[in-house]
């Protein structure tokens, strides 16, 4: 299987799939092939698009993916969306409140069949997981059957995780749960990237929270990256050139 990263979140709205971007850029320029994966993204907005059925083009209406979207042109792909993100949903939820709303079940193996094909094709992938690692995606169907969160789909990929915090506060006991929890339940934490994913509000909290994760954190902070405006694929490039702990990075692959 290919190298990669699992990337989670001490929350929803950290700015994961910009994380997930900068690292994509980041790898490349160490002349690896590199590609982007969110296997299940919720909040998915319907678009027709034309198909082939049988020897006509006929228009069908799907799901558009806009994480895994970003993710794929960010990294250059040119696979299909369905291996980039192969299970999706309308509603902005969850994933299991999502599929039962929709009556659409999580098919895990789809999941791991994708990942599998992009493995082949790639040295690495970097794999953007949804909300952080206790948002649920199955429930079991029996009495039998545990629940199935995103820290279980972490460990199955068997990548090593980072973790994206925000720097305001809270974000101190959030990232300590989320990185003490990961590393008890076996999981191999690479490190923390604290991501602006808003305009810097210039508190206390923001300034002295980073030095306050280094001091108790058992992994380290493998970059601080900044509130980008622009999103493009240079702007993303250079910050990550220039936010992130590239040599810790590399050991890793």
């Amino acid at each position: 299987m290919a190298r990669g990263f699992f990337i989670t979140g001490t929350d929803t709205g950290v700015g994961k799939t910009v994380v997930t971007a900068a690292l994509i850029k980041a790898i490349r320029l160490l002349g690896l092939k590199v590609c982007g994966m969110k296997p299940i993204e919720t909040g998915c907005l319907k678009s027709k698009l034309k198909v082939k059925s049988s020897k006509l083009k006929v228009k069908e209406e799907v799901l558009i993916p806009s994480d895994g979207m970003f993710l794929r042109e960010m990294a250059g792909m040119n696979d299909s969306i369905d291996l980039v993100t192969p299970i999706r949903f309308k509603n902005p939820l969850a994933p299991l409140p999502a599929s039962e709303i929709e009556g659409v079940p999580v098919d895990l193996k789809v999941i791991q069949k994708a990942y599998r094909e992009l493995s082949k094709n790639y040295d690495v992938v970097i794999v953007e997981g949804i909300g952080g690692l206790l948002v649920p995606i199955t429930k079991g169907r029996s009495p039998f059957e545990t629940p199935y969160f995103v820290l279980d789909l972490a460990k199955d990929f068997g990548l090593p995780i980072v973790v994206v915090s925000r720097p305001g506060l809270g974000t101190i006991n959030h990232t300590m749960l989320t990185v003490n929890y990961a590393t008890k339940e076996g999981l191999n934490v690479a490190g923390i990237i604290i991501n602006y994913s808003l305009p810097p509000e210039g508190t206390l909290a923001e300034d002295t929270n980073p030095e306050v994760i280094k001091q108790f954190s058992p992994v380290p902070i493998i970059g601080i990256f900044p509130y980008l405006e622009d999103l493009k694929s240079g702007t993303i490039e250079k910050a990550a050139v220039k936010n992130l702990d590239i040599k810790t990075i590399k050991k890793y692959l």
